[in-house]
């Protein structure tokens, strides 16, 4: 191949022969055939030109006549159908003629390519290369073609001219010859509409041929079904997902119905269950509330309809569900909104991003237009293209990769201003009243953590301890307490104060190099669900429990002891949660992840032993293959999405999300009767 790159392959054996063909496509616009030699060598013996740029995709099939036709795609923007036919005898003899050399009764023949082969019985068979079609139909590089897969039918092989083309110019086309003149034609063109997106990078058939995939640069897929009524290719739900390291995740807080997570491929995800009867309950992304233009780091749910997150920017950013939403989440989910809707008279119908924006613009419905006229997108009169306006959708099923992408933001409701450096952690107290955030720090006083009213917006407090980066703020269950860890190797303690006339919250505890424990940056923090213990993880593999007293000793730690012994794990814990209640023989459950993606569920009882009994370890290849970022049990028991017939069945099980550095969100259930 000299010093080119081969960008597309494929493989198949040739007819009636024992010999491996290998069609590769190159840089440098050719389409190169090799085979097995009888030294057993790969050798090259033909090369096709025709294309005109980089060939992106190849794929053979065996037609029913017994010939083998190649399809190759390039960014020429045109496809191109090769015959491969075995030749025998006389036909190997025969030159193509000039046009102006032909009789008036015979064909024009097409120019040949041959080349021939020996078989391991020594038998020398040769094949002929014809160029059979070019397909035009894309407008953008085409990245990949593939061919319905052969259909069987009482033991009989029937291959199906149908072709499948994905391009840049964000179609697939469906390639089929007319069956009167033969003639190549796009049977069926589908794609996405809007969206900043960059077009198809491949397409599959599924192996029936009724359903076909394509998907794009961030990720995404885009399914079509042929509809049995209808005839039609419609669109339908895939899985779907983060295509960067996910950073935070967050319940809803009120009933756990669905869970949110945030990452650094700059969106917001909404996930929750699709509930059908008589089916299978799976989960998918219902909407992608926030599109941004910086990595998201951090997040938290203040109510069910609401969440602030915060990126790799200096500012928080408050978001509303909008009444589409909601209206969908009923329809996918189930969920009772009922009482929501009748309180939602002013809330926005969707949003909208302007153009080079970052913020998510409410967008009314047209009743609503006339009284919040001043808070809809207003396009500059010199703008050259319109804005990507919301549509409402009806959804019964989760929405498709260009619905999220534009029809299910949540309007953005405020920014809050107040840190210096680039937003790192954030929680709500379980009241949704008030929000804590911290930022990146490398001096004590950027290290601050501001306190802020989530019905004013406006800060509260400043709480200042430590030196470096808050890693992880949490509210306690009861909201009476509030706990900071820190890069500089300590965690804080703050009190609510229980007078108007006091400060927010004062500091009670805190650990020091000796008192501390923890030799490493603290990555991660939980409450107990009674309020009574905390835990800490650390990078020096250390997981500590904490319990809060009544009683105030003279160290810094106040009214706070390690129970020991604490728990030491093969790698730097990065993630803890602990169960909403205890399992039914009276222990805490604690959910531990590490850096090397594992999680080990332990049970733990406030004895003077403090043993820690390891119940389950999730490893790589159940949980994740790189660092656990964030563990959060559900905060009620029970599986999201299903209605048990018997309660108590509900209270026997709980839900366990992580998310992790290797771009993926898990939901577990743990049965507390096998623990």
């Amino acid at each position: 191949m000299g010093n080119g790159f081969a960008l597309a392959i494929s493989i198949t054996l040739l007819p009636n022969t024992t010999v491996p063909l290998i069609a590769c496509g190159c840089d440098d616009n050719r389409v190169t055939l090799y085979v097995e030699n009888e030294q057993h060598q790969i050798v090259k013996v033909q090369t096709l030109t025709g294309h005109e740029d980089w060939v992106r995709g190849l794929e053979f099939a065996l037609s029913d006549s017994g010939s083998i036709f190649l399809a190759s795609c390039a960014q020429d923007h045109f496809i191109r159908l090769w015959r491969i036919s075995p030749r025998r005898g006389d036909d190997v003899l025969i030159v193509p003629k000039a046009v102006s050399e032909l009789q008036e009764e015979e064909d024009i023949r097409v120019k040949e390519r041959l080349f021939a082969v020996i078989d391991n019985d020594e038998e020398k068979s040769t094949f002929a290369v014809t160029i059979e079609a070019i397909l035009s139909g894309h407008e953008g590089w085409i990245y990949g073609v593939h061919w319905q897969p052969a259909v069987y039918t009482d033991g009989k092989r029937h291959q199906p001219m149908c072709l499948i083309s994905a391009s840049m110019d964000k179609t697939a086309v469906l390639w089929r010859p007319d069956l009167e003149s033969g003639i190549w034609l796009d049977e069926v063109r589908v794609g996405e509409v809007g969206g900043n997106t960059l077009g198809f990078y491949g397409c599959q058939f599924s192996p029936s041929g009724h359903s076909f995939l394509a998907h794009g640069y961030q990720g995404a897929f885009h399914l079509w079904h042929k509809s049995q009524k209808t005839n039609f290719w419609e669109p339908g739900p895939t899985v779907g997902g983060h295509f960067d390291e996910v950073q935070d995740i967050d319940w809803d807080p009120e009933g756990g119905e669905f869970l949110v997570s945030v990452s650094l491929d700059e969106t917001t995800r909404l996930h929750a269950p699709w509930v059908r009867a008589g089916l299978e309950t799976n989960w998918h992304e219902i909407a992608r509330p926030q599109v941004h233009g910086y990595g998201v780091t951090c997040l938290a749910m203040t109510g069910r309809y609401r969440f602030v997150s915060g990126a790799d920017e200096k500012v928080l950013r408050a978001f509303r569900a909008p009444k589409n939403f909601v209206e969908n989440l009923t329809r996918i989910s189930t969920v009772d909104t009922k009482h929501v809707l009748e309180r939602m008279a002013d809330i926005a119908e969707g949003a909208s991003v302007p153009a080079l924006g970052l913020s998510n613009k409410a967008v009314f419905s047209s009743e609503d237009a006339v009284e919040n006229k001043d808070l809809e997108i207003q396009p500059h009169p010199n703008e050259q293209y319109p804005e990507l306006y919301f549509k409402p959708v009806q959804l019964s099923e989760p929405p498709t990769e260009e619905n999220l992408l534009q029809n299910t933001l949540w309007p953005e409701e405020q920014k809050l201003y107040g840190h210096g450096y680039e937003v790192f952690a954030v929680a709500s107290s379980h009241d949704g009243k008030v929000i804590a955030s911290a930022c990146k720090a490398s001096k004590a006083e950027n290290a601050a953590v501001l306190l802020w009213d989530t019905s004013s917006w406006r800060q509260l407090d400043q709480l200042l301890s430590h030196q470096l980066t808050v890693t992880q703020i949490a509210f306690a269950r009861n909201d009476k307490h509030l706990l900071t860890v820190s890069r500089d190797r300590t965690w804080t303690l703050y009190k609510k104060g229980e007078t108007d006339s006091e400060s927010m919250f004062v500091k009670v505890a805190y650990s020091d190099k000796h008192t501390g424990i923890h030799s490493r940056i603290i990555w991660t923090c939980a409450w107990s669900h009674d309020s009574c213990f905390f835990i800490t993880g650390s990078r020096d593999k250390k997981a500590v429990l904490w319990k809060v007293t009544d009683t105030n000793s003279d160290s810094c730690l106040g009214p706070v002891k390690a129970c020991l012994p604490f728990h030491e794990a093969e790698d730097s814990v990065t993630a803890v949660s602990m169960a909403p209640l205890l399992t039914p023989t009276g222990h805490y459950l604690i959910a531990i992840g590490l850096e090397n993606g594992t999680i080990h569920l332990f049970t733990w009882t406030d004895t003077e032993e403090g043993v820690w009994t390891r119940c389950v370890t999730l490893d790589k290849t159940i949980a994740h293959c790189a660092t656990v970022k964030r563990l959060k049990f559900r905060n009620r028991e029970g599986v999201a999405g299903e209605t048990a017939a018997d309660d108590e069945e509900q209270t026997k099980r709980l839900q366990l999300a992580s998310c992790s550095s290797d771009r993926s969100v898990r939901i577990f259930t743990v049965s507390l009767a096998g623990l």
